[in-house]
């Protein structure tokens, strides 16, 4: 016979793959994300992993990789331009849902999607190519309460909050004021807007210093300058922000509006939210609050893990509806991998089982079974193992595996059940009918 041909297996870069103990932490985080969810009664929808091309470049030029997909077998007669693509966020793919099915919907729309993206990104800490998003919107039909842009904020802080990561900040802007600013300055042609947003959006990164740089390359003179580079170096609370005064009229209604959200979240611990002039996110459709989250606890990253913010009418290119909304995605994959590879991620159980069922003999194998599904119709994980081989090979197998209890049978006929608490090493007789975790 001939050899074999082995190929042998590499990882894709950009593309994860989480070993079981890891993977069942992501799961939990999953369950997690999805309770805090509904409990502010956001329902969930999954839309295709692949849209329309045309719909994904709806609003012009895209700035992501976009990955499309053609036939590997395709005929001559095939159309070779690609037609579908893999959806590159879910804020896309959310507005032509809503577009379809706006007539058997129910607004304000609070929607969650929990799904796979995929971009064309260069692979380093905390970026890939195939990755989890979890997003919250809310859309409304003309006018969407401001009280929705206070939420978003609440439940995020939940969610991280209970994914027990360290202390987490929410830092809020919004875009009025800057665009308020601008127009009182005498910067109001449009694409010198968004110039001056993407570079304020780099200050963190880059400085002072190259943020001023890049702004008197849009011709912007040096007083001017120095009064937006004032204004997003200001931090604070609702009252601190309430005190800046305002140019014009649409500054005073994004102060208001950023006052009013900030008071919103007096609940949250002091550490938990901030109002920041300096975030902008790039994306020219914000058009008043913006979202950033920072991970206090783990100064190996400097990024957002969590960002989002309001939008006027993102389904306007596919409905002739006003349809202004909010909304805020957790990059799940990103914040997995951060603190994954940061040492601050602890690895799960190999296992989702609660209890073993050891086999004591190949006599007592049908016994074993019985008390296994016995034991599962109470609701436990229950894992019945695999060959009547030496208990102590049995309770090694349990213990690798990370199953917090180790069930045995009567090895005997007369003799009680008994179970072990493999952290404790406590054993004790019980029965499958009423046993209970200890």
């Amino acid at each position: 016979m001939s050899k074999k041909s082995i190929i042998k297996p590499k990882p894709i870069s950009g593309f994860p793959e989480w070993l079981p103990e890891f993977r069942i932490v992501e799961q939990r985080w999953m369950d997690h994300i999805r309770a805090v969810f509904e409990s502010y009664g956001y329902c969930s929808i999954e839309t295709p992993s692949v849209e329309e091309i045309d719909i994904l470049t709806a609003k012009g030029e895209v700035d992501k990789e976009i990955y499309t997909l053609t036939r590997l077998h395709a005929g001559a007669d095939d159309d070779k331009d690609a037609r579908l693509a893999l959806h590159f966020d879910q804020t896309v793919p959310l507005a032509r849902y809503v577009a379809m099915h706006f007539n058997d919907l129910v607004f304000p729309f609070k929607r969650y999607q929990m799904q796979r993206v995929w971009r064309g990104e260069r692979p380093q800490l905390g970026r890939m190519r195939e990755f989890y998003q979890c997003d919250i919107d809310v859309i409304a039909v003309d006018n969407l309460p401001l009280s929705f842009d206070a939420e978003m904020p609440a439940v995020i802080y939940e969610v991280l909050d209970g994914l027990n990561i360290g202390r987490v900040q929410l830092r809020i802007n919004n875009r009025k004021i800057m665009f308020g600013l601008l127009d009182a300055l005498g910067i109001t042609d449009e694409d010198a807007v968004i110039q001056v947003t993407r570079a304020i959006d780099k200050l963190e990164k880059i400085g002072r210093k190259e943020v001023h740089n890049l702004l008197k390359e849009q011709k912007i003179s040096n007083d001017n300058i120095t009064k937006i580079l004032e204004l997003v170096l200001i931090k604070g609370r609702a009252a601190d922000i309430a005190k800046i005064k305002a140019e014009n009229a649409m500054m005073q209604e994004g102060i208001d509006e950023l006052s009013f959200v900030l008071s919103r979240l007096e609940h949250l611990p002091e550490h938990g939210f901030i109002g920041d002039l300096s975030i902008m996110r790039g994306l020219d459709y914000y058009t008043g609050t913006v979202y950033e989250t920072e991970l206090l606890d783990v100064p190996e990253f400097q990024g957002s893990v969590c960002s989002g913010g309001r939008y006027d009418d993102l389904a306007g290119n596919y409905i002739n509806k006003h349809l202004p909304g909010v909304g805020i995605s957790i990059g799940l994959s990103r914040l997995f991998d951060v603190l994954k590879q940061t040492g601050h991620l602890q690895a799960g159980p190999r296992s989702p089982a609660d209890i073993l069922v050891v086999i004591p003999s190949k006599d007592q194998m049908d016994t074993a079974a019985n008390t296994a599904r016995s034991l599962r119709s109470r609701g436990f994980k229950v894992e019945l193992y695999h060959a009547a081989q030496k208990l102590g090979k049995q309770l090694s197998y349990a213990e690798k595996k990370g199953i917090p209890y180790v069930w045995f049978p009567p090895f005997e006929d007369g003799q009680d059940h008994e179970v072990k608490n493999m952290e404790s090493g406590e054993q004790s007789a019980a029965t499958p009918d009423t046993w209970e975790k200890s």
